[in-house]
């Protein structure tokens, strides 16, 4: 591997502007190369950021022979298209979350990336985050004694739009994908994967999840209660309860640098961490450490968890009654008619 590591970003959206100004921060990581489906978009996105190379196209991205990991940036619909090519073209990938539209999706990513040898993650920067790091130790060394309970809420208002790719069924919008894979994350995280979800919401006028409450079940007993909404603001706060105490993680939990302990009749312990930039950060250095170890899959970021998320989402969507046409396998090109450029 290089000593400094070479990014290629793909799509020009908001998220992705939000990682070239995280990978900045970093002085072993440098973006050589960004595509987007209008090279003017390209252009402009690589002058911002002080990017050597702009193309009119993704493919052109995975492509390059200077580009070491791809970051796709894209609508959830055109994942499975595009981080297919980049791993087909030798490229490891990390890929936004929700790593794809449904778990089969995933499961394909996961087959081709073992399969080509190269290292694919999902984006779910919020599991490489120190303070959830931090969480699960405390979980392992029993400071809580044995977890029953996890809480979450994840959610905004968002100006209703039907082209804009929160609403719009083609680009897999939705609150689920976009905002309640973070509270389903946090909860697999800490109690792994459920043996029952129920779920419920509230469609947009597209079709799609304006918003969506899951009850997810564990063998043990545990209970996680989560929500993800585009229809209202949240508390976006995190809780785990345990048998002899409880976390609360204050807004917005998936980005926290701080969470408070609580035991009964004892002071509240705050526990705080620094974090560099807004979180990026840890998800780019850990691809990277990674890449070092020759690793295909990160350990904080697993396959399996990223599927196992998928599968939860895949029941609490069929419940609500949205589904996408990449669910028919609908067209999934990594620049096929129909994407989109903006996360």
């Amino acid at each position: 591997m290089q000593a400094r590591l070479r990014w290629g970003i793909v799509a020009t959206g908001n998220i992705a502007g939000v990682f070239a100004r995280e990978l900045a921060l970093l002085p072993g990581h440098e973006v050589v190369a960004v595509g987007s489906r209008n090279l003017d978009r390209a252009k402009a996105f690589a002058q911002e950021w002080d990017i050597r190379r702009a193309y009119g196209s993704y493919t052109e991205v995975a492509e390059d022979p200077e580009v070491d990991v791809v970051y796709v940036a894209t609508p959830h619909s055109d994942h499975l298209g595009t981080t297919r090519h980049a791993l087909e073209s030798g490229k490891a990938v990390l890929c936004e979350k929700a790593l794809t539209v449904n778990a089969a999706e995933a499961r394909e990513l996961v087959d081709l990336a073992r399969g080509h040898g190269q290292f694919l993650m999902e984006a779910m920067w919020m599991r490489c985050n120190p303070l959830h790091l931090r969480l699960r130790e405390l979980l392992d060394a029993g400071t809580l004694g044995e977890p029953r309970s996890v809480h979450a809420t994840l959610g905004f208002l968002a100006d209703y739009d039907p082209d804009d790719r929160l609403f719009a069924p083609h680009l897999a919008g939705g609150s689920l994908l976009d905002v309640g894979i973070y509270p389903v994350s946090f909860a697999h995280h800490l109690l792994g994967a459920p043996d029952t979800v129920r779920a419920t919401g509230t469609l947009a006028p597209t079709g799609v999840d304006a918003s969506a409450g899951l009850l997810l079940g564990y063998a043990g007993g545990a209970v996680a209660t989560l929500t993800g909404s585009l229809a209202g603001p949240l508390p976006n706060t995190a809780y785990v309860s345990g048998t002899e105490g409880w976390v609360e993680i204050p807004a917005d939990f998936q980005a926290a640098d701080r969470l408070v302990v609580h035991h009964p009749d004892k002071e509240p312990e705050d526990v705080t961490v620094d974090l560099l930039g807004v979180g990026y950060t840890y998800e780019a250095e850990e691809v990277a450490r990674c890449l070092r170890a020759g690793l295909l899959e990160s350990p904080l970021v697993p396959w399996a968890d990223s599927i196992a998320v998928m599968e939860v989402l895949d029941a609490a969507r069929a419940q609500v009654g949205v589904r996408y046409p990449n669910d028919a396998n609908g067209p999934d090109g990594p620049d096929g008619p129909g994407g989109g450029d903006s996360v």
